[in-house]
C-alpha cells in the first residue's frame, strides 16, 4: 500500500489493495477462514465445533496367581468333562408313558419320582392274583374240615375193626380218605403260596410303572413325553424309546484325557495338574491324576487317564473341553524370587526395552510398569507391579496413554 502526500493534505488516489486479499480471491478466503483443530475442537472462522470421540475398546483378562513354586509343566494333553456317575434312566417293563415330572436342568434327589407307566393292565393281574389266593384259601379250608371228619371216621372204625364188627377193608378205606384228604391239604397250602407268588410279582410289575431317580443330580436330557411306548430294549422303528431322562451326579464330575503312551511313563497317581477349561483359559484349576487305566488304545496309541478337580465349581459343566499340563516337582533355583502374578504374554508391552501393562481402573486405563518372570505356555509371570485378580487390558489400540478412557468387549 503506498500513500502519496499533497499540498492540501492526504493524496487517497494511491491507496492500493492487494489482488490476493480481496474477499473474492482464493488466497483472501483462506485468510478470511481459519481453522485450528485441537483434541477433536474445530474453530470455523470463531465458530466451535466439538467431534464426539468413541473410547477405544479394549478386552481384559484377569491376573492368575502364579503355579507353586517348584513346579514345571512335564506334560501337556486335551481331553473332556466327563462324570464318573451318569445314567440314562428307564423302566424295567414295557409301557405306555402316564407323567413325565421332570424336565433339563432340574436337580433331582434319590429315589424321587421322574416319571409313571399305565398300571391299568398291572392292577387288573394284581387283582387276579389275589382273588385265585382267596380261593386256594378257601379250598384250603374245606379240606381241613373233611380231614377232620375223615379222622373221626377212621378212629370209629378202628375201634370196630379191634370188636369184629367190620372188616379190614374198611378200615384200609378209612386210612386213604385221611391220607388223600392230607394230601390234597399239602397241595392246597402250595396253591396258596404260588398265589402270593403271583401277587407279589404283580405288586413288583406295579412298583415299576414308577420310575424313581437311581442317585441325586441334574436331568440333563429329557428322553420321552407323555404318550410315548418305553421299554427297557428297542423295538426298532424309533417308535419305542429306552429311557426317560439322564442324569448327571455333578459331584462325581472329572477330566478324562488320552496320552500319547509313549509319554504315559511320565503320569503318575496323585500327580499335580493343571485345567484349563476351554470355555474359560484364563482360569488354572487344581487337580490330581486319579487314576490311569491300565490298558492302551491300540488305534490311536494311547493311554486313559481320569484326573480329579481339588474343588468342583458351577462352572464346570459335562462335556466341556479342557487342556490339561501333569507338572513335576522340582527344585526352585536358589535365590529365585517368587513370581506375583502370571499374565497372558498378549497383555506385556514395551517402550524400548521397559515393559509395562494396563490396569482398569473403573472405566479408565492405568498405565503400570512391571518387572518380568519366566515365560511358559500359560503366559509370563509378573514379579512386581501387578497382583491375581487384577484386570489386564490383553487386547486394545495403539497409542493408549495412562488414564484414558475405554470401553470394554464384552
Amino acid at each position: 500500500m503506498e500513500a502519496r502526500q499533497s499540498r492540501g493534505g492526504a493524496d487517497l488516489s494511491g491507496l492500493k489493495i492487494d489482488e490476493r486479499a480481496r474477499p473474492g480471491g482464493r488466497t483472501g478466503k483462506f485468510f478470511r477462514i481459519f481453522v485450528a483443530i485441537v483434541g477433536g475442537v474445530v474453530l470455523f472462522g470463531g465458530a466451535v465445533v466439538a467431534f464426539r470421540t468413541r473410547n477405544p475398546v479394549v478386552q481384559l483378562a484377569a491376573a492368575q496367581a502364579p503355579p507353586e513354586p517348584g513346579t514345571a509343566t512335564l506334560l501337556n494333553a486335551s481331553g473332556y468333562v466327563t462324570p464318573r456317575r451318569r445314567a440314562t434312566v428307564a423302566a424295567k417293563i414295557t409301557g405306555l408313558v402316564t407323567a413325565v415330572y421332570v424336565d433339563e436342568g432340574i436337580r433331582v434327589h434319590e429315589g424321587q419320582v421322574l416319571a409313571t407307566l399305565d398300571d391299568s393292565d398291572t392292577r387288573k393281574r394284581l387283582e387276579s392274583a389275589k382273588a385265585e389266593r382267596r380261593a386256594t384259601a378257601a379250598a384250603l379250608a374245606d379240606l381241613e374240615v373233611n380231614l377232620a371228619d375223615a379222622e373221626r371216621e377212621l378212629r370209629r372204625t378202628e375201634q370196630l375193626t379191634k370188636d369184629k364188627v367190620v372188616s379190614v377193608q374198611a378200615l384200609d378205606k378209612a386210612r386213604t380218605v385221611v391220607e388223600s384228604l392230607r394230601a390234597r391239604i399239602v397241595l392246597a397250602k402250595e396253591q396258596v403260596s404260588a398265589a402270593e407268588a403271583r401277587i407279589a410279582v404283580a405288586q413288583q410289575d406295579l412298583s415299576n410303572t414308577v420310575v424313581r431317580a437311581p442317585f441325586s443330580g441334574i436331568v440333563v436330557s429329557k428322553d420321552a413325553q407323555v404318550g410315548e411306548m418305553i421299554s427297557p430294549v428297542s423295538a426298532g422303528g424309533g417308535f419305542t424309546r429306552t429311557g426317560i431322562a439322564t442324569i448327571v451326579d455333578m459331584k462325581s464330575l472329572e477330566i478324562e484325557v488320552d496320552v500319547n503312551e509313549s509319554y504315559i511313563a511320565r503320569v503318575v497317581p496323585g500327580q499335580k495338574v493343571t485345567a484349563r477349561l476351554d470355555a474359560h483359559p484364563d482360569w488354572a484349576i487344581p487337580s490330581k491324576v486319579r487314576i490311569v487305566i491300565p490298558t492302551a488304545d491300540r488305534q490311536k496309541a494311547t493311554v486313559k487317564v481320569r484326573i480329579s478337580f481339588d474343588k468342583l465349581d458351577p462352572r464346570i459343566l459335562p462335556d466341556m473341553g479342557v487342556k490339561v499340563a501333569f507338572l513335576a516337582e522340582e527344585k526352585p533355583a536358589r535365590g529365585r524370587t517368587a513370581a506375583q502374578a502370571l499374565v497372558p504374554k498378549d497383555a506385556v508391552r514395551y517402550e524400548g526395552d521397559k515393559p509395562f501393562v494396563f490396569l482398569l481402573r473403573q472405566d479408565r486405563v492405568e498405565r503400570r510398569a512391571v518387572r518380568l518372570g519366566q515365560e511358559s505356555g500359560a503366559g509370563i509371570e509378573i514379579m512386581a507391579g501387578v497382583t491375581p485378580g487384577d484386570q489386564i487390558v490383553v487386547r486394545g489400540p495403539e497409542g493408549m496413554h495412562d488414564g484414558q478412557r475405554v470401553r470394554i468387549d464384552r
